[in-house]
This record gives C-alpha cells, structure tokens and sequence, in this order.
C-alpha cells in the first residue's frame, strides 16, 4: 500500500504566509486613505502609460515606482501600528518614528513623480506639437 502524500509543514506555512500578507495588503487599503489615492494614481498610471505606448523599459520603471510608493506606504503603516502598540500615549520618540516613517513615503513619492514626468512629458510633447 503507497502511502498519501501529506504536505509537509514548510508547504502549509507559506501558502499560510501568503494569506497573511494578503491580509496584511487589505487591512493596508481598508484602513489606510493614502494608500488607496496612491492604487487610484497607480491605475491612472496605467491608463496614461496605455494610451502614450511607453516602451517595455519604461513600463519597468513606472512599475518600479509604484512598487515604491506602495511599499513605502505599507511599511509606514506597519510601523504606526507597531508605534501605537507600544506606545499608546504621546512621547517625542513615537511621533519621530512616525514622521520619519511618513517621510519615507513622501521621498518615494517624489521619486515616483520624477519618473513620471521623465516618461510622459516628452510623449505628451510629442503627441502636442
């Protein structure tokens, strides 16, 4: 008699690790209000990027930034609520932590926006002129 196959523990935690961090991105777009403007300009991303045919190397980079943005975004949250577990009264160091946190998010923005604009100004001027 062959016996089953039985996944092993390693297989089961990460499809388990999967539905965490799937959690974790839903609980980031249901609680987190930038978050979601940030997936809306994502998606206006994508519709521009469509319409102006960026190349595959500038797909990457658009991707890359919004990856970014998003990352960024998520991490900042994790760290405000690893804050407030910790620190659930108001101290110097939990709202530096949160600002810098936060600050993360707005550079990566910025960058993200200076990708944008070298991608698609000069295919806007040129559909322009």
């Amino acid at each position: 008699m062959k016996p089953t196959a039985v996944p092993s523990p390693r297989s089961v935690s990460r499809l388990a690790s999967i539905r965490n961090a799937a959690r974790g991105v839903g609980r980031l777009l249901a609680t987190q209000t930038n978050a979601r403007i940030h997936v809306c300009a994502a998606m206006a991303v994508a519709a521009i990027g469509c319409w102006l045919e960026v190349s595959l190397i500038e797909w990457s980079l658009l991707i890359l930034a919004i990856g970014l943005v998003l990352c960024a975004e998520g991490l900042n949250t994790a760290i405000e609520f690893a804050v407030d577990l910790a620190s659930p009264q108001w101290h110097e160091l939990a709202r530096d932590a949160k600002d810098v946190a936060a600050g993360a998010v707005l550079l990566a923005s910025i960058v993200a926006l200076g990708v944008g604009l070298a991608v698609f100004v000069p295919k806007l001027l040129d559909r322009l002129w």
